[in-house]
């Protein structure tokens, strides 16, 4: 860490959190539908999805292949597949979160908590490429930052609806949407502690991967199949649609 400077690590430190934290925003505009019935239901769950899917294979998967080669990307991404199948398997469905969150539908509560999961673990290794990015350059680091924060609301709603869902609480869905994006810079300080020594290219290049495989299970496996659910025919792919188009909107400001 020659050269870089105590100043230079608080600008950021503060960056990632700012860009973490703003998954909040999405879980307030969530929320603002008290009584959401199936076809916002229908929706937002799509929506969700196509928040997960864009990203995993445009910004994670494609950063992986670009980092460490097709070759590792892809056994990153699809042991990232097996590592969820397993768990998802081997699981009983009691989960950390069915302690604070009580009523509605089982596949929607499952729902819920995987997102909110998938989201966060996102999260992390952005949290340590902003923090890189901002030692690198602070320039860099700022328009990371205020990329990542746009396209981190679209992943609050995706959290915060899910929940507020099965709750009928707007505190618990602004938790869980606040918690998911604490994860952020919870990455960056990792970085700073821990991991400088040995985060290369490759093992970056592995975790963003790995957690793309997560984020495709999750949004085939539980997102989808609860969109559908609500029996609304075309509402489901017209979200994943709205929210592809919104996340490659905000990844292309990074561009």
């Amino acid at each position: 860490m020659t050269g870089i400077t105590n100043h230079t690590i608080w600008i950021a430190l503060g960056l990632t959190a700012l860009a973490g934290l703003s998954t909040t925003i999405g879980s307030l505009i969530a929320v603002f539908y008290r009584t959401p019935g199936p076809k916002f239901m229908a929706f937002t769950m799509g929506f969700s999805a196509g928040v997960m899917i864009l990203v995993s294979f445009v910004e994670l998967l494609g950063s992986s292949i670009t980092s460490i080669g097709f070759g590792q990307a892809h056994l990153a991404f699809f042991t990232g597949f097996i590592v969820m199948l397993t768990i998802d398997y081997f699981t009983p469905h009691t989960y950390i979160m069915e302690s604070n969150i009580t009523g509605g539908d089982g596949k929607l509560k499952k729902a819920a908590i995987f997102v909110a999961l998938g989201i966060a673990i996102h999260n992390f290794p952005e949290g340590m490429v902003t923090f890189a990015g901002t030692l690198q350059n602070i320039d860099i680091g700022i328009s990371l930052a205020v990329a990542i924060a746009i396209h981190n609301i679209p992943e609050g709603i995706a959290v915060a609806v899910p929940v507020y869902a099965v709750t009928r609480s707007a505190g618990k869905a602004f938790k869980w949407s606040f918690l998911s994006g604490v994860s952020e810079p919870v990455g960056a300080v990792l970085a700073l502690l821990v991991l400088m020594p040995i985060l290369t290219e490759f093992v970056l290049g592995w975790m963003l991967a790995l957690v793309a495989g997560f984020m495709v299970f999750i949004s085939l496996d539980e997102l989808l199949p609860v969109a559908t659910s609500y029996g609304e025919e075309h509402l489901p792919i017209l979200g994943v649609i709205t929210g592809m188009g919104i996340m490659a909107l905000s990844l292309y400001l990074i561009i």
